[in-house]
């Protein structure tokens, strides 16, 4: 539907104004996906394994689902108050499918498959704490922010996130958030679609930054690791090995994220507007590919942004 929305949505994308302002039909292709599959997995904090969360399903084992880290109260409860209030004092821009957001990085052009420092001038300094704190984990390590982004999700307007793998061309092994105000669920479902989407093929060129047991190994930024040309690739999986169910993954609230190999690669993430009972918001953390990072064939571009995102305003 190619309406004029003040809401932020486009196309086949839709929020709870909009389809009550223009009739449209709402059409959540993530909630029908889920709800196709006969097996719901939920990711146990503590074990960090997968159980069946569907009923009357075969009891087993925990399956094994590397690739998620979830580090409960990485803020406290006064610093994420402070945090909120001071991301509410910037400008929201309107986002679709409900959702409102502060975006700060480069500019990518994701067609021309180009990246320039446009009107980027580093991040707010009221998140700097964050950045610095990510030090502390051993995953983390040399992990360079080049794209913060923070995403309202309010159950009033039915925000919501469809199914998506972010873009392999540009953006590093490592996906990082920070969850707050209040518990949610980031579904994930597997990718059986057209391997060449979402850049897919470009990670038979990169080295991997972790292992199945969140160790790097790889680090562009250590010279010893420098030119590692024969560090190991990610290989996608074969798409009948991959479960055959949706996957729930508990993000409790002030908790952090990380994401990354399977999870990262070989399945689609979401939020479903089901999961969204209070205000949440999410910042999310990007870092480069190593194309942009020291050595890379794009490490001049690469060395630009860098330095433009050690600073904070």
């Amino acid at each position: 539907m190619n309406t004029n929305r003040s809401c932020g949505c486009k196309s086949f994308r839709s929020c709870y104004i909009c389809e009550k302002e223009f009739g449209i039909k709402n059409s959540d292709t993530a909630q029908d996906r889920v709800d196709g599959f006969q097996t719901i997995f939920k990711f146990c904090l503590e074990q960090e394994l997968l159980f069946s969360d569907t009923d009357n399903a075969p009891q087993s084992d925990g399956i094994p689902f590397p690739g998620v880290k979830i580090f409960p109260e990485f803020i406290s409860i006064e610093e994420e108050k402070q945090l909120i209030q001071d991301l509410d004092s910037l400008p929201w821009d309107a986002s679709q499918s409900g959702r409102r957001k502060q975006n700060f990085g480069p500019k990518a052009n994701f067609k021309k498959r180009k990246a320039k420092v446009g009107d980027f001038r580093g991040f707010p300094i009221c998140t700097k704490f964050i950045q610095d704190r990510f030090a502390s984990l051993p995953c983390l390590k040399d992990y360079k922010t080049v794209e913060q982004c923070s995403i309202e999700y309010r159950p009033e307007t039915g925000s919501r996130i469809d199914p998506h793998i972010d873009d392999c061309w540009i953006w590093g092994e490592r996906i990082v958030q920070l969850n707050l105000l209040s518990d949610s669920y980031l579904t994930c479902l597997p990718y059986l679609g057209d391997k060449t989407k979402y850049n897919l093929p470009d990670l038979s060129t990169f080295p991997k930054i972790l292992d199945d047991e969140a160790n790097v190994v790889f680090n562009p930024f250590d010279d010893a690791n420098l030119r590692h040309d024969n560090a190991p690739s990610y290989s996608l999986k074969d798409t009948q090995k991959l479960l055959n169910g949706a996957v729930k993954i508990p993000l409790p609230r002030r908790s952090l994220l990380v994401f990354f190999g399977e999870p990262r690669y070989d399945w689609e993430h979401c939020i479903l507007r089901q999961d969204i009972s209070q205000r949440r918001i999410v910042i999310a953390y990007r870092e480069f590919t190593p194309p942009y990072l020291p050595g890379g064939a794009h490490e001049d571009i690469g060395e630009e942004i860098l330095n433009k995102a050690k600073e904070f305003w």
